[in-house]
Formats: C-alpha cells, structure tokens, sequence
C-alpha cells in the first residue's frame, strides 16, 4: 500500500536518466566514491592518531612511576 515497487524504481531511474544524462551521473558516481574513500581514509588516520596518542600517555605514565619509585628508594635509603 505505501511502498514502492520495482517497477516505480524502474521508472524513476529512467526518468533520472534522462534528465540528466550518463556523463553527469557517471562523474556523480566517481564524485561520490573519492568522497567515500577519503572518508574511509580519514577514519582511519583518525584511529591511527588515537593510537598513538594512547600509547603516548602510556609512555608518560610509565615515565612518572619510574621517577616515583626512584624517589621513594632514595627516600629510604636516606632514612
């Protein structure tokens, strides 16, 4: 009742094709995958930044324990 059937998906990408022709929806389509492959892309640079910027307060941390515990066996040595 209120869906739409093949053959009015049909007659609507006939009538888009005609109106605007095979060149202008081939270059549409090229358009519309470079978008989607640099969106791809940035998606994972994105991830590969958050990667590393974990790993970088690891680091940070692990650096920060390490002077702690320094400090502390000099603390009772002295002691």
């Amino acid at each position: 009742m209120g869906g739409i059937s093949v053959t009015q998906l049909i007659i609507i990408a006939v009538i888009i094709l005609l109106l605007f022709g095979t060149k202008k929806l081939r270059n549409v389509g090229g358009d519309l995958g470079a978008a989607v492959k640099g969106f791809k892309k940035a998606m994972g640079d994105d991830a590969k930044d958050a990667k590393k910027e974990e790993s970088k307060v690891l680091e940070e941390t692990n650096a920060a324990k390490t002077e702690v515990t320094k400090e502390t066996k000099k603390d009772k040595e002295q002691a």
